[in-house]
């Protein structure tokens, strides 16, 4: 059994104690799974909710809940944590080549989600759809190899690694290792306003098929605001991130911040690992990291997974427009007076403030 594994081997290496998952985990109703079914066709079973906030995951994440709770964090571990499509990628890329002396070649050669695993990723693959996966690829018995590897879990990887850990996650931080912040490691939160965040959310939901979305973006809208998605609450998640942002070994950012003005982020996010660069390398960083370039960089757009036939051929890449305000395309009419209303409920009783807040309205 896995968690026994894992318990065995927390027990044996760092004598800590196994903690009981302090939430429970509830089935969806069944006229609300049934149709969300119908609609994403890459979850087989169905959906559950989580604690108190009713945090959304597939079927699959029931399994893994109290491991990803009990994962032991160590002092150089490195973690980018966002709610999905607030610029996690080129969080990811921007952190990793900061703290790895700004290797370009290795950057290049290794792809990003191998130098950066996505901690819960496999809670997403469905047995069912694994096996399709590993059908359609048998013919290449390096590509089922491939496709074994994605749907094992990284904490196994994380775990096994005695190397410098660079961790990627969306899970919020009530269903993380409650002391993730107090072993030493860094930890960057990256919040993205939610109109943006939507959009290429529902785009990510079409190209992967390990979601399958197959409706419009005005349903698509309908299930985000209404915590009908994975990783939702969206607020809760950002609420979460937020009310952390002071506290030692957390840096909080806004990717409109990085769009707006990126070197400044650079050399926040520079300051906040300990290391330090020439102005010439900085700006080499930057140029790297400028959309165009990064859009054409097969390294972090996941080309191995289109490979594969995880993602979809014929939808829009991994990294997209890489803008803010992208949204207006999207957001019209009364859908768009429906969103505002919505933002405007959720940040009534916080002090969380975006940037340039009136750009989403």
């Amino acid at each position: 059994m896995d968690e026994e594994l894992v318990k065995d081997a927390f027990h044996n290496n760092n004598d800590v104690e196994w903690l009981k998952f302090p939430f429970q985990i509830n089935d969806l109703d069944d006229k609300t799974n049934e149709e969300l079914l119908n609609h994403f066709t890459g979850e087989r079973t169905g959906f559950v909710q989580v604690g108190p906030k009713k945090w959304f995951f597939p079927s699959g994440y029931r399994k893994n809940a109290e491991i990803y709770y009990n994962f032991q964090a160590r002092p150089s571990d490195v973690w980018v944590i966002t709610f999905p499509r607030s610029g996690t990628t080129w969080t990811q890329e921007l952190v990793w080549l900061l703290s790895n002396n700004l290797d370009y070649e290795r950057a290049f050669q290794t792809p990003l989600d191998a130098r950066f695993p996505f901690l819960e990723f496999s809670s997403f693959v469905h047995p069912l759809v694994k096996e399709e996966f590993l059908q359609e690829n048998s013919h290449s018995r390096e590509k089922s190899l491939l496709v074994e590897e994605i749907a094992s879990p990284a904490w196994k990887t994380f775990m096994q690694s005695s190397d410098r850990r660079f961790i990627k996650t969306h899970l919020p931080f009530s269903l993380l290792p409650p002391n993730l912040l107090k072993v030493g490691c860094k930890v960057v939160y990256l919040a993205r306003n939610p109109k943006d965040v939507a959009v290429s959310f529902y785009h990510l939901n079409r190209l992967f098929r390990t979601q399958g979305y197959t409706g419009n973006f005005p349903q698509y809208w309908h299930y985000f605001k209404n915590n009908l998605q994975p990783w939702t609450p969206y607020w809760s998640h950002i609420h979460e991130g937020w009310t952390r942002r002071h506290e030692d070994n957390l840096l909080f950012m806004f990717y409109e911040d990085m769009t707006a003005d990126l070197n400044a982020c650079i050399l926040r996010l520079s300051h906040f690992l300990g290391v330090k660069y020439t102005q010439t390398q900085y700006q080499t960083l930057q140029e790297h990291l400028k959309i165009d370039n990064f859009r054409n960089n097969k390294s972090v757009n996941l080309t191995g997974l289109k490979e594969l036939g995880v993602i979809r051929s014929d939808e829009e890449d991994f990294v997209r427009k890489g803008r803010s305000g992208g949204w207006r395309d999207y957001f019209t009419g009364e859908l768009n007076q429906d969103a505002d209303q919505w933002i405007q409920h959720n940040l009534k009783n916080t002090d969380i403030r975006f940037p340039k807040l009136e750009n989403f309205y």
